[in-house]
């Protein structure tokens, strides 16, 4: 146990059990002085809020790939001093036990106020008359509902997309955020270094806002009837 779990432990016996400093050290045991260390190190509050918000808007990002954004952001950090915050926030991602969808918390994204404000992306999946699967990449305007981008392939990597969506940005200009579901595809690094090339933040479907959700889905289904 780390001195800091165990001055947590004896502040907690303290309380619950009303006994004696001296005599917390001597059950753990554990030395005064190191008892009654304060840490002198600057706290960073600012540092951990922003980590809590890339972990809750990247949901699918471990500590690594959450260090390279606190880096964009101008904070002079390594990976591992990224991973102890990470790991004292309990922020790990699970992989080995998943339900249908990525373990994460989700930040409510904003609502579009003009055309080509914010954008909304996602798969559909259909098959052809031999059997076989394939995917449409569906990309909608949440202000307008205008069906911007269709694109079919057997399969569609994070590559595929990025070029997909780059002659959009050319043409219309970059939204300021693009809401997306839990494809992995959306997690890749090439998409994320392009979004973040163009200025664009990566926002999730808000599973409280039941119907606006279902309502953008409903956008992205209509547009995928048209391939």
């Amino acid at each position: 146990m780390r001195p800091r779990d165990r001055r947590a432990l004896a502040r907690w016996a303290q309380v619950t059990y009303q006994v004696s400093e001296r005599r917390v050290s001597r059950l753990l045991p554990m030395a005064r002085a190191s008892l009654q260390y304060q840490s002198r190190r600057d706290p960073q509050e600012a540092l951990w809020m922003r980590l809590r918000e890339l972990a809750a808007a990247r949901g699918r990002f471990g500590y690594r790939r959450l260090t390279v954004l606190l880096r964009r952001d101008g904070w002079q950090v390594n990976a591992k001093r990224i991973y102890r915050l990470y790991a004292e926030e309990g922020l790990r991602v699970r992989t080995k036990v998943r339900g249908r969808a990525a373990r994460r918390s989700r930040v409510p994204p904003a609502v579009a106020t003009a055309p080509n404000h914010r954008w909304s992306m996602d798969f559909m999946s259909e098959r052809v008359a031999d059997g076989r699967w394939f995917r449409i990449l569906t990309v909608v305007d949440q202000f307008s509902r205008e069906c911007l981008c269709l694109l079919a392939d057997q399969s569609l990597t994070g590559e595929k997309v990025a070029q997909a969506l780059e002659p959009l940005v050319t043409q219309r200009g970059a939204p300021r955020s693009i809401t997306v579901d839990n494809g992995s595809e959306f997690a890749s690094r090439v998409l994320d270094a392009w979004a973040y090339r163009h200025g664009i933040q990566w926002t999730s479907f808000d599973p409280a806002s039941q119907s606006r959700t279902a309502s953008l889905k409903a956008s992205m289904g209509d547009c995928a009837t048209n391939v």
